[in-house]
C-alpha cells in the first residue's frame, strides 16, 4: 500500500510537470509530445506584404482581391494618439503597423510595442468583392485628412481615404482613433457611381507570418500560448486554427453565421476584427503563401441602387489581452486570453488576483498574497494530506523493518504491514486525494499568470524587475529548488531504495525548468512550497515525528 500511496502521488506530480515540459517544448516551436504541428517560423522574403487573399467557397482558382499585376507602392501616414502610433498604407488604405506607446517591447532599448508590424508582413485590410474591378487592399486611395496627432484636449482623431470609382463603386474608408483606446472604428462608405444596381460584399481580414514573438523577440524558454487565427461565433464558439493546420488545407468548419469576430492572437495581444451589429457573414482562414495566413470575414451589403451608398461600420482592436477590456468590445473576445484547459477556473483566479492588486498595488505581492488565501483555502485538505504524511514518517522505521526481516515473505511482510497501519490508524492513500483535488487550481493559477499581460514588465522587489521574464539572477530557482528538496526531506523515506534516490534526483530534474521560467511562475511555486513546507512541519511536531 505504501508503494501504491507514493506510485500515485508521483504520477500525478510527473504528468503536472510533464505538462508544462509540453507547454514550453511547443512555445520553442519543437513538436508536441501528444501531437500537433509546428507553424512556420517566419514569412520568406519574397512574400509579398499585400498577398490577396482566396476566396474561401468560390474554388481555388477565384479571389478574393485580385492584385493588379504591378501593384503601385503606396504612401505610408502615420498618426499617434495617447495609445498608439499607427502607420496606413495609401495602397488600399491598410493598417500595417501598429505600436503600443505604453507597452514596450522586450529590446534593450524598450521601443514600443508592435502588434500590426511591415516587416512581418502583418497588417489588417479590406476591401470589396462580388462586383469585377471594386476597389480592394490592393487599390491606390487617396488621403483627404491632414490630422496626424491627437489634439489635446480632443477626444478622436479621423482618418480619412477615398479611392476612384473602379468597377462601378466608389469606396470612403474612414478610421476613428479615440483617446485611451485600442479600439479603432472603422467605417465604409461604398458608393455605387454606375448606372445598374450593384451588391458587392465587404471583407476584413488580418495577415500575418506564422512566426511565433512574445514581446517583440523570439523567446528561447518559457511556456507557449496560443498564437495564430482565431474565429468566434455562436455555431462554433471560440476556436483556435494553428498555421500548421492551415499549411494542410484552409479552415473547414462552420463558416457561415450571424454574429462573430476573427483575431490573430499571440502571448498577450491579439489584433481583431469586431463586427457591433448582427447579420450574415462568411468567415475564412488559409495560407495564402509559404509562412504567410490570413483569417478574416465576408459581409453582404444591401443592393446599392445607382447614385445610392452603403455604409458598415465595424471595429478594429489591436492591443494588450486585458480581460475586462476585451469582455466590454465585444460577446466572448476575453476568450483570446489563453488559460489553456483550465479556463473555467483561471477566470475567477484571474478576478481575484486583480482585486489583490488594487488593494497592495503590486503584481509580486498580489502573487504571494493570493498562493496564501488558496492554501487557507486548502488548509483542511492540506492538513489530511499531512497527517497522513507525518503518520507515515512515524511508522517508517518499522516498515523498513518489516521489509528487511521479511523480504524473502512478501505475503507475510504484506500481512504485517496492513497489521500495523491498522493499529497506528494510518491510511497510506490518505495524502493522495486531497493533493489531487488542489491540482487543478494550481495549474488554472499558472495558467493565469503566465497568460496576464499585467505581469509583462511589472517589477516586483530589487532585482526582479519583470515578473514574465526569467529571474536574471536565479535566486528565485535556486530557492525554489532548495525548498523542493526540503519538501523531500520531510516526506517519508521509500523503504526501496531506488525509490528514495528518485525522490532527490526528481526535484533536481525539473527545477531546471524553472531555471529558464518567468519570474512570476517561479515566485508562485517558491511560495506555495514554502507554506506547504511550513504546514507539513507544524503538523510533524504535533505528532511528535522526528527528522
Amino acid at each position: 500500500m505504501t508503494d501504491i500511496r507514493r506510485t500515485v502521488l508521483w504520477v500525478v506530480f510527473t504528468f503536472s510537470l510533464l505538462l508544462l515540459w509540453d507547454a514550453w517544448q511547443r512555445h520553442n516551436g519543437r513538436p508536441s509530445m501528444f501531437g500537433g504541428a509546428v507553424a512556420t517560423s517566419a514569412a520568406p522574403a519574397s512574400a509579398p506584404p499585400n498577398h490577396p487573399a482566396t476566396h474561401p467557397a468560390a474554388g481555388p482558382g477565384a479571389s478574393v482581391a485580385p492584385a493588379p499585376t504591378a501593384p503601385v507602392a503606396g504612401d505610408i501616414v502615420t498618426i499617434e494618439t495617447d495609445r498608439v502610433r499607427a502607420q496606413f498604407d495609401t495602397l488600399g488604405g491598410s493598417l500595417v503597423q501598429v505600436e503600443l506607446l505604453g507597452h514596450a517591447d522586450d529590446s534593450a532599448e524598450r521601443a514600443p510595442m508592435k502588434v500590426l508590424e511591415r516587416s512581418r508582413h502583418y497588417a489588417a485590410q479590406t476591401g470589396l468583392v462580388e462586383v469585377a474591378g471594386a476597389p480592394n487592399h490592393t487599390t491606390a486611395l487617396r488621403l483627404v485628412s491632414t490630422e496626424r496627432k491627437l489634439a489635446e484636449g480632443a477626444q478622436q482623431l479621423n482618418l480619412r481615404f477615398e479611392s476612384e470609382p473602379q468597377g462601378g463603386l466608389k469606396l470612403v474608408k474612414t478610421y476613428t482613433l479615440e483617446r485611451g483606446s485600442y479600439a479603432i472604428k472603422v467605417r465604409h462608405e461604398v458608393q455605387n457611381v454606375s448606372e445598374t444596381a450593384l451588391q458587392p460584399r465587404l471583407y476584413l481580414q488580418l495577415q500575418r507570418d506564422g512566426s511565433k514573438f512574445d514581446g517583440g523577440v523570439a523567446q528561447s524558454f518559457g511556456a507557449a500560448t496560443f498564437t495564430g487565427p482565431a474565429i468566434y461565433h455562436d455555431k462554433i464558439k471560440y476556436t483556435k486554427v494553428e498555421f500548421g493546420d492551415l499549411d494542410k488545407k484552409a479552415f473547414d468548419g462552420e463558416r457561415q453565421a450571424q454574429d462573430g469576430w476573427v483575431a490573430m492572437a499571440q502571448h498577450f495581444f491579439v489584433s481583431a476584427w469586431l463586427r457591433e451589429t448582427a447579420g450574415p457573414r462568411e468567415f475564412f482562414a488559409r495560407r495564402i503563401a509559404p509562412g504567410l495566413y490570413t483569417v478574416g470575414m465576408l459581409v453582404p451589403l444591401n443592393q446599392i441602387a445607382p447614385g445610392a451608398t452603403a455604409v458598415a461600420d465595424d471595429v478594429l482592436f489591436v492591443g494588450p489581452q486585458e480581460e475586462k477590456n476585451l469582455a466590454q468590445l465585444a460577446h466572448g473576445f476575453d476568450l483570446v486570453k489563453d488559460y489553456g484547459w483550465f479556463h473555467i477556473l483561471a477566470k475567477p483566479l484571474f478576478w481575484l488576483l486583480d482585486q489583490i492588486h488594487k488593494m497592495v498595488g503590486n503584481w509580486g505581492w498580489a502573487i504571494v498574497l493570493l498562493v496564501v488565501l488558496l492554501k487557507i483555502a486548502f488548509y483542511g485538505l492540506n492538513a489530511s494530506a499531512y497527517k497522513s504524511m507525518a503518520k507515515m514518517k512515524k511508522v517508517n522505521p518499522r516498515i523498513m523493518e518489516l521489509r528487511e526481516r521479511l523480504k524473502d515473505n512478501p505475503q507475510q511482510m504484506q500481512q504485517e504491514m496492513m497489521r500495523l497501519y491498522k493499529e497506528e490508524k494510518v491510511n497510506p492513500l490518505g495524502s493522495c486525494l486531497p493533493m489531487l483535488l488542489q491540482i487543478p487550481f494550481f495549474i488554472a493559477l499558472y495558467w493565469v499568470l503566465l497568460s496576464s499581460v499585467e505581469m509583462r514588465h511589472a517589477p516586483w522587489l530589487g532585482w526582479i524587475t519583470d515578473l514574465s521574464a526569467k529571474d536574471p539572477w536565479y535566486v528565485l530557482p535556486a530557492l525554489m529548488t532548495a525548498s523542493s528538496l526540503l519538501q523531500v526531506w520531510l516526506q517519508p523515506a521509500p523503504p526501496d531504495p531506488m525509490q528514495a534516490k528518485l525522490m532527490w534526483i526528481m526535484p533536481l530534474m525539473f527545477s531546471f525548468m524553472f531555471f529558464f521560467f518567468p519570474a512570476g511562475l517561479v515566485l508562485y511555486w517558491l511560495v506555495n512550497n514554502l507554506l506547504s513546507i511550513a504546514q507539513q512541519w507544524m503538523i510533524n511536531k504535533q505528532l511528535g515525528v522526528t527528522h
